[in-house]
């Protein structure tokens, strides 16, 4: 019976060792690449689709004619480098300080920037909406589902927040409600 039970004992070692090894020699899952950055591919990548007035209630005409369009261009005003020098900031077109709020991806890389993209769009539909080479396609576009997992953002107060804040030299009070309405674009009901 001794024999019996040593031998059980020695198989369970056996055993116990063994799966130990082979478990910290077993191949691992290789980890999923890193999804790659979407690219900014510029506001006139949105125009073609999002510019009708019955589908899409001409939500680029509207950008087109906002503050935010012409966002880059302020900074080379007067008054801009007059802020900027109190700053001590030599050129506010090109101090991070300033084009972080003025433009859209000015931190991107070059390979993240597509061939449409422009700095002097200034905060374009992608500063506010994310990089949109991912959900840019229609068939993405058109499923509310397919295009937020793509990377589109439907910006709230906070993102809003980033740049209207006490941070900016020219802050004033930031009303979420009051500013939606300005730059409301929302896609018009249909009947």
């Amino acid at each position: 019976m001794k024999k019996v039970t040593l031998l059980i004992l020695l198989s369970l070692c056996f055993f116990l060792v063994f799966s130990l090894i082979y478990a910290q020699e077993a191949p691992k899952a290789p980890k999923a690449p890193a999804p790659a950055k979407a690219k900014y591919m510029g506001s006139l990548a949105c125009k073609g689709c999002h510019n009708f007035e019955k589908t899409t209630g001409k939500q680029y005409d509207k950008w087109a004619s906002s503050r935010h369009a012409t966002a880059y261009k302020t900074l080379a005003s007067e008054e801009s480098k007059k802020i900027a020098a109190g700053m001590k900031i030599d050129d506010p077109l090109k101090s991070e300080k300033c084009l972080k709020c003025h433009t859209t991806g000015y931190a991107a890389k070059a390979e993240e920037k597509g061939l449409k993209y422009d700095i002097n769009e200034g905060v374009s539909c992608e500063g506010c909406h994310g990089a949109g080479e991912k959900y840019l396609p229609r068939k993405v576009m058109t499923d509310p589902k397919l295009s937020k997992d793509a990377g589109l953002v439907m910006p709230t107060e906070k993102e809003c927040k980033v740049c209207h804040n006490p941070e900016s030299p020219t802050y004033k009070e930031f009303k979420f409600a009051e500013a939606w309405k300005i730059i409301d674009h929302s896609i018009p009901k249909t009947k």
